[in-house]
């Protein structure tokens, strides 16, 4: 299907860090991650860009690390997105069956996602995605090809994610001033989906949470599509600015403590316990109650919790998680934050694992790698679909030459 391999990069630009990942599509269509680039991002808040000449630099920085590590030139990438302008609603397009014989072709797939894609958005919103959950047929549940099958109406359902155009194009922008193409935008959420879950999982109904530096973003999967998304704009760094205020120390400090001594959980040992933390210069700065300090962040990771659960709740999908819950982002990293999140939720909830690619083993074991690879994932979905078209295209085209050549 491939004349060569194809490399395929994502771009994720989060609040507390930018990740570029390569990966090569072979051949045979497997996929295997090269590459990797990092570096802190200064310019970001709540998961989109505040300083653009800022984040240029960190993304330049990324890719040129990626770069090295891969051996490749990246010219462009798949572009994760995310912000508390983003919003996902389930849709539903109808289409009537116009033809004499009443077949439903390619074409009247396409229209019927079209007319469910035509949905009354304020003006300045984009669709960035509109995934097809199933079709109907002259009311027939549960198709999931129509093309070939006899009808007088086409129905399609869909889960649309939409957001602010002005918004998007602040990431897009950035990315273009380094003179990189953009081949797509993807909503964070998904592409950390498409990494973590088994086709099996998604049949059973799974919840992805990406704990991410300024935003978490979460996708609900049930029957192996896509029933809800979400994001809510507080993360990792809230934690962290909840520290700073509560234990009156600097934000650097702060973060220092949340990783060297966080937790999800207050636990009976930590009562009465006090770590010292010394100035730059060795002395003795302060000290501060481990009690206290695993309180405030189990409060605010309950509420995440909480408030994912509340959504999931109002959009009546919690009762779908068969197969529960999986963490992912910077923020799964904090120690026992799946026991809380079950606690919370109510459902079984483990950190996600990467499947079904190969590659660099340090990135494919890192829960805050899972959009960048996702986003990786993505691309080479697309790229398959490019290269089964292209393929049936040029069979055609061979096949009615050799018929004319004969004749």
């Amino acid at each position: 299907m491939f004349n060569t391999s194809v490399v395929i990069v994502g771009l994720e630009i989060g609040t507390s860090k930018v990740c570029a990942v390569v990966g090569e599509l072979g051949l045979d269509g497997t996929l295997n991650i090269i590459g990797l680039g990092q570096s802190r991002s200064r310019g970001v808040r709540k998961g989109e860009i505040a300083d653009a000449p800022l984040t240029e630099d960190d993304v330049r920085q990324a890719i040129v690390e990626a770069e090295q590590m891969a051996d490749v030139e990246i010219r462009s990438v798949y572009l994760g997105i995310t912000g508390g302008h983003l919003r996902g609603f389930n849709n539903r397009g109808v289409h009537p069956i116009v033809s004499a014989d009443r077949e439903i072709s390619e074409e009247d797939v396409q229209d019927v996602i079209k007319n469910a894609k035509t949905i009354n958005l304020p003006a300045q919103n984009h669709v960035i995605h509109a995934i097809r959950q199933h079709f109907l047929v002259d009311g027939q549940d549960g198709v999931t090809n129509p093309v070939g099958m006899l009808g007088s109406r086409i129905e399609v359902d869909v889960h649309v994610v939409h957001g602010n155009l002005n918004r998007l194009q602040n990431a897009i922008r950035t990315v273009k001033g380094l003179q990189l193409e953009v081949d797509d935008i993807v909503f964070n959420g998904l592409a950390s989906s498409l990494a973590l879950l088994t086709n099996e999982q998604k049949e059973l109904g799974s919840l992805v949470i990406d704990i991410g530096g300024g935003t978490t973003d979460y996708v609900v999967y049930a029957n192996g599509i896509i029933k809800h998304t979400g994001v809510l704009a507080i993360g990792g760094d809230h934690v962290s600015n909840d520290l700073a205020y509560g234990l009156k120390v600097p934000l650097s400090r702060a973060e220092q403590l949340k990783l060297e001594h966080g937790s999800s959980f207050l636990e009976e040992a930590d009562r009465g316990q006090t770590i010292t933390i010394a100035n730059e210069l060795g002395l003795p700065l302060k000290t501060v109650n481990l009690e206290h300090l695993r309180r405030i962040m189990s409060l605010r990771l309950e509420e995440i919790f909480q408030l994912v659960g509340q959504d999931l709740e109002q959009a009546g999908v919690l009762d779908y998680l068969r197969a529960g819950a999986f963490l992912c982002g910077g923020g799964a990293r904090i120690p026992q934050i799946a026991k809380l999140g079950e606690q919370v939720l109510g459902v079984p909830v483990s950190i996600g694992k990467t499947n079904s690619i190969s590659g660099l083993k340090s990135a494919l074991d890192q829960p805050e790698f899972a959009t960048a690879i996702g986003l990786v994932k993505f691309g080479s979905f697309q790229q398959r679909k490019r290269a089964a078209k292209s393929f049936l295209t040029d069979g055609l085209k061979s096949t009615l030459g050799q018929f004319f050549r004969r004749a």
